[in-house]
């Protein structure tokens, strides 16, 4: 008898006796599509060939990891997402942070901003400076990084519909500080296509707002080489119900998209596609986490390598930011959050992020407050300097089952791919509400499972405290924060030219009428102080406003 029919022979034998096991067997749960064996074998692992599916790390297919050396090199970018009230207030904790030894700043705007409106619209009532920080013009992104050098640091910006607005505010600031643009290195996510499916924060129809999104891969390949204008995002698919799948599967089809968008305007793929990144959400099944994010690294590269022809080997990397999963936190028990977190983190590095965000276990409550952040900075620093992941690359690699997990993940995420292709591609599938669908009855199903207690979440369902009293610090935005955002922009109004904003608008409006790039009109816009909701007005009087259809 051969090894294999021996090991065969002996996992037969074992499921068996486990079968007529009397003892009770807790059901285990997966936040995915793929059921979950109770025993994997090098049986589960037939045809698995080293060279093929691993490899070394730095080289193809990258399932490994996209460096050499991973964080043996250079620890991964410590992120932390912040941003609440006025630019003066996010700035003081962009500092903090910056002193308590975070390596990259990240910046989280208020739903006003997100939207494309000024603080003192009347639809922004209630909202100014609540989810994120308020941003209006280039005076607020001068006041934001104040003192911070941008020739010195990397900047990611969570904003999408209205992301390249917000970028040329960046790229003025910097300018005005005597940065050149060559030298800027940071992220704007710019991800409308997971907005129409997960996130709903969209303006403008599917077909202008990939224009604005190819002006910016086009603009940044030319002007900012070291800026990745893109960072197609899986975070805000999986908060809203998706499974580590679907998650994986709808992102890397949403990334696809974005390169065949930029090969019709006439970009070549290896002139855009090295400054493409990746977002993605750690959850808290671990194994199924890492191997989700070994197998985008390698579906990534068979595609780009194969399908899209890209010959320069950095456009087939998969690099990503993770941050850990909100919507795994918990408002009862806040505390328990630092254990997800850190294992959500834990899972993150072991599947070889490039860079990680933790939430700080209040986020349920409110924006997290100074006490709450710096613990979850704490978090990353504990694992990077203490507990020793940071040295092997790719520790799990090897394992029977993270290696079938790897497999079974990517050979779901193709199915997805093949669904959404028989729709005619992505903007079509969404146009019929697939992603929308498949999300919404994945996030019914998690509920029921909580609800039915098959699915244990401690503080929620099991282990609850009847008499809990919350007792840690909460953020507050005051209406002072409020009332100083307005008055800047109030201000703004009175001492900029007039005469040059209303001559920056009309050639904005030209410009969109007509074919070409709108970055430069963006970014003169930008010089003269117009403001956010006065560009986007422009653009929504060229473009229209998008109504999503009712999906069922």
């Amino acid at each position: 008898m051969s090894n294999n029919d021996k090991i065969k022979s002996d996992k037969q034998r074992w499921s068996s006796e486990i079968a007529k096991s009397k003892d009770r067997l807790r059901r285990f749960m997966t936040t995915s599509s793929v059921e979950v064996p109770s025993l994997v074998t090098p049986d589960d692992l037939k045809g698995w060939d080293y060279e093929t599916k691993l490899g070394f790390p730095g080289e193809y297919p990258y399932t490994r990891g996209v460096q050499r050396n991973m964080y043996r090199g250079r620890l991964w970018t410590m992120r932390m997402f912040s941003g609440h009230g006025s630019p003066e207030d996010t700035n003081e904790r962009y500092k903090f942070l910056l002193k308590k030894g975070q390596t990259g700043l990240s910046v989280a705007f208020d739903l006003p901003t997100l939207m494309g409106r000024d603080s003192d619209d009347p639809w922004s009532e209630g909202e100014v400076g609540k989810c994120g920080v308020a941003v209006c013009s280039l005076r607020d992104m001068e006041a934001l990084f104040d003192g911070i050098p941008l020739e010195k640091v990397s900047t990611s910006m969570t904003i999408n519909s209205p992301a390249a607005i917000l970028w040329a505010f960046y790229i003025a600031a910097a300018e005005n500080q005597g940065a050149k643009r060559e030298c800027l290195r940071g992220t704007i996510q710019n991800d409308i296509l997971k907005e129409y499916i997960a996130q709903k924060e969209f303006i403008y129809p599917p077909e202008p707002s990939m224009r604005l999104i190819v002006d910016t891969i086009e603009f940044g390949t030319r002007e900012l080489p070291q800026w990745n204008t893109i960072s197609i995002s899986g975070y805000h698919i999986r908060e809203a119900g998706a499974t580590a799948v679907q998650e994986l599967a709808f992102t890397l089809k949403d990334g696809m998209t974005y390169v065949e968008h930029a090969l019709e305007r006439g970009l070549g793929v290896d002139e855009f596609a090295p400054r493409l990144s990746y977002f993605f959400d750690s959850h808290l099944d671990f194994f199924e986490e890492i191997a989700k994010f070994r197998a985008a690294r390698r579906i990534w590269a068979q595609v780009m390598r194969d399908k899209y022809g890209a010959k320069d080997p950095r456009s087939w990397l998969c690099r990503f930011h993770t941050q850990t999963a909100g919507c795994s936190l918990t408002a009862q028990q806040p505390e328990n959050n630092l254990i997800r977190t850190a294992t959500e983190a834990l899972a993150a590095v072991l599947g070889g992020t490039n860079s990680l965000h933790t939430n700080s276990m209040d986020e349920t409550w409110a924006l997290p407050s100074e006490k709450a952040a710096k613990l979850a900075l704490r978090t990353q620093q504990i694992l990077a300097e203490e507990t020793g992941v940071a040295n092997p690359i790719d520790p799990l690699a090897g394992s029977y089952y993270v290696e079938w997990m790897t497999d079974k993940t990517q050979a779901a995420a193709e199915e997805y791919f093949k669904r959404i292709d028989d729709l005619g591609g992505m903007i079509p599938a969404i146009e019929h509400g697939f992603p929308q669908r498949e999300i919404s009855a994945a996030a019914y199903r998690y509920q029921q499972e909580i609800d039915r207690r098959e699915r244990l979440i401690v503080g929620v369902n099991e282990y609850i405290d009847e008499d809990e009293k919350l007792e840690i610090p909460i953020l507050k935005i005051t209406k002072e924060m409020v009332n100083r955002q307005l008055t800047n922009l109030s201000d703004l109004r009175k001492r900029r030219d007039k005469v040059k904003v209303a001559e920056k608008l009309a050639a904005l409006r030209e410009a969109a009428v007509g074919t070409e790039n709108l970055m430069p009109h963006f970014i003169d816009c930008a010089h003269a102080y117009v403001t956010l909701g006065e560009m986007v007005g422009v653009l929504k009087e060229v473009f229209s406003e998008y109504t999503e259809p009712a999906v069922f």
